[in-house]
This record gives structure tokens, C-alpha cells and sequence, in this order.
């Protein structure tokens, strides 16, 4: 048996070593395609929650998608998270409108992207049925490509407090 010689050894060594980095870089990159697609999820996501359609607005969740609202509530699965939705819609949310300001897409795989989403809440009811003032709050989503379409599996969402109060307890 012919030996390599150990600088051969070392020169295939990192070429594959670089080639793998290469290939697990450019497996994490979606395309403006993929893009597209979930800023108009998005974008349809927050016309059925401004409509106030828990129905329509479980539609781009996978079947076993976890939902946590700003307040906590956790959800497990589009039935549970449909019904949860409306229960929100039919009380407190009834009046309430989302208004997006920035999305910010990064991939993790050609086929899992987080995506953060800031906007503007505004018209829920307090608890004597006062409009409460407009929050901005802060979401994260975890979706997933599955058969050619972008779905979220997980979303969490939280309220931003304010820049002046950063810091304190």
C-alpha cells in the first residue's frame, strides 16, 4: 500500500474541512425566493390578525406549532391556537390592529428561518373595556419550509419597553 505523504495528507484535510464550511455557509442562505415568500406570510399573517380571523391566521402554522403570547399563554397546536386566538378576538383583541415596522429574515437552513418582527399594537381593551395605549412589541418566529411552503412553527412574542427605561430593573 502506496502511503500519502503527510503534507498531501494535511492539503486534503483542509480542502474538504473548507469545502464543508462552504457547503454548510450556502445551505443557510435562503433565496430572494424564499425571502419573498415569508415577507408575504407575513404580511397575510397580520391582514387576518387585523381582521381578526383566527381561522385564516392559523393557516401558516405547522400542525404542531407552539404560540406564546406577550402575556405568557402558550398554545401547542393550530386547533388550540386557533381557539385561543378567537377567545382573544371575541374579547380583548376585538379592536386591536397590528402595525408592522421592520422584519428581519435570517436563515438558519435553506429550510428553518427565524424571523424577528417589531410593530406597533394598538386597540386592545383593558379590563373594564378601556382602550389600552398602543404597545410596541418585539416577535420572534421559527419557520420551516415543508413541501415548497414556509410555515411557523414556533412564535413568541414580548412587549419592548422603552429606550429611556433600558437597564433598569
Amino acid at each position: 500500500m502506496k502511503r500519502i505523504p503527510a503534507p498531501k495528507v494535511a492539503v486534503v484535510v483542509i480542502s474538504l474541512v473548507l469545502s464543508f464550511m462552504v457547503n454548510q455557509n450556502a445551505s443557510a442562505q435562503g433565496t430572494r425566493k424564499d425571502e419573498e415568500a415569508i415577507r408575504s406570510l407575513l404580511i397575510a399573517w397580520t391582514e387576518a390578525s387585523n381582521a381578526h380571523d383566527a381561522k385564516a391566521g392559523t393557516a401558516f402554522f405547522t400542525p404542531d406549532a407552539d404560540y406564546v403570547n406577550v402575556l405568557g399563554s402558550w398554545s401547542k397546536g393550530v386547533s388550540a391556537i386557533e381557539k385561543f386566538r378567537k377567545d382573544r378576538y371575541d374579547t380583548v383583541l376585538k379592536e386591536s390592529k397590528i402595525t408592522p415596522i421592520d422584519i428581519q429574515i435570517r436563515f438558519i437552513r435553506r429550510d428553518v428561518a427565524v424571523v424577528h418582527e417589531l410593530h406597533d399594537f394598538s386597540g386592545m381593551l383593558g379590563p373594564n373595556g378601556e382602550k389600552m395605549p398602543t404597545q410596541r412589541e418585539l416577535g420572534i418566529r421559527v419557520l420551516v419550509k415543508q413541501r415548497g411552503k414556509w410555515l411557523v412553527t414556533a412564535f413568541h412574542n414580548t412587549v419592548v419597553r422603552p429606550t429611556a427605561s433600558l437597564g433598569e430593573k
